[in-house]
């Protein structure tokens, strides 16, 4: 293993800088009501991986997704938009947009209707921050982290010095890929048992 340049540290110093990266806090938000086009600077801007145009962000609108901008106002987009646009942003992979719809009424109830929320979007998003830290904190303690797990992979499979640093890649590629394929198929089950049982 003292060959190997990509080590388990390196991982976990990875998961340490998406953590500090991937959730922009809630008081971090711009406090002044933006135009579309801000909007969609802002969100390309956090989020590299996404390509936000003004069409996408009206269709969520039209489809009543998020809520509509302000009426008639030019700067019509408030932090309560760019909440619901973060939070649909991390929902994108994971859920249909559909199914968005369905779990953002649970909380909001009529989207257009900021008066029936059961609970606030800074305090949702806040929640949703919080938990996603922590869980980018575990991360870096979970076993297969660990160089103990992989150098007893590297011997039971045999491998040759020159395969084990991409051998350790692979693996800890596919744990998390396993272990978003559990997560995104619970929640698509929690979404369409419970959303059944209400119909």
């Amino acid at each position: 293993m003292d060959d190997i340049k990509f080590t388990i540290g390196d991982i976990k110093e990875i998961a340490k800088e998406v953590s500090q990266n991937s959730v922009i806090p809630y008081d971090d938000l711009p406090r002044y009501d933006l135009f579309l086009s801000q909007v969609t600077d802002y969100l390309n801007d956090k989020f590299s991986g996404e390509k936000y145009t003004n069409n996408i962000i009206q269709n969520y609108i039209k489809n009543e997704v998020i809520s509509k901008p302000e009426d008639g106002r030019k700067r019509g987009y408030t932090k309560d938009h760019l909440t619901q646009l973060l939070l649909l942003s991390f929902m994108r992979p994971v859920l249909t947009t559909d199914e968005i719809k369905k779990v953002f009424k649970l909380a909001f109830n009529e989207i257009n209707d900021g008066e029936d929320d059961i609970i606030s979007w800074e305090l949702a998003y806040k929640t949703f921050s919080g938990i996603q830290k922590e869980s980018y904190d575990k991360y870096s303690t979970k076993e297969y982290f660990s160089d103990k797990k992989f150098k007893e992979i590297a011997e039971e499979a045999k491998l040759k010095d020159s395969d084990k640093e991409k051998i350790m890649v692979f693996l800890t590629v596919m744990n998390l890929i396993a272990e978003a394929s559990v997560i995104k198929n619970i929640a698509k089950k929690i979404i369409d048992e419970y959303l059944s049982e209400k119909s």
